[in-house]
């Protein structure tokens, strides 16, 4: 299994409008969406529009994140990254969205890391390689999951009338 880099740590209830200030709500295309990631963070969102951040890197995140507003711009323009999120505990609609769209999620109640940890994430558990410490993951229910790693409702739901069509 491979590591994953936290190259972002945030706090409690940061909202869509942090992930995606609701000024740039005019661009709503997931291939536009994702150059405005963080925007107020001018240096990580700097990061990300240079390429300087690898696929599969992991923004952390503590209580009710993704927060507020129901704009699935602020998972889209995560996704448009290949951003993992771990968080302690995600927001209701934003878990939503996220599972719509298959963004890769995982909620660990009492993850304890920091930025530039390295992250191994398997057998129900994330192993912070840097401290040696590992904790809990909350699993999401299996139809969910299946959701997500298909990369979304609507590539699930592709796989599922390719299957039918198939039989």
């Amino acid at each position: 299994m491979a590591t994953k880099k936290i190259v972002l740590k945030v706090g409690d209830d940061v909202s869509t409008d942090i992930i995606y200030p609701g000024r740039f709500m005019a661009t709503v295309l997931p291939t536009e969406t994702p150059q405005f990631a963080f925007a107020d963070n001018t240096a990580f969102n700097g990061k990300l529009k240079a390429g300087g951040i690898p696929a599969g890197s992991v923004i952390l995140g503590g209580n009710n994140f993704g927060c507020g507003s129901s704009r699935e711009q602020a998972v889209s323009c995560l996704k448009g990254h290949e951003l993992t999120i771990v968080a302690r505990n995600i927001a209701r609609i934003f878990l939503q969205s996220a599972i719509n769209l298959g963004l890769d999620i995982v909620i660990c109640p009492s993850i304890e890391a920091a930025e530039g940890d390295e992250l191994e994430i398997a057998q129900g558990r994330v192993f912070n390689r840097t401290s040696g410490e590992s904790f809990a993951i909350e699993p999401l229910p299996k139809a969910r999951q299946a959701i997500i790693d298909a990369g979304g409702l609507v590539s699930y739901t592709r796989k599922l009338l390719m299957e039918t069509v198939n039989r």
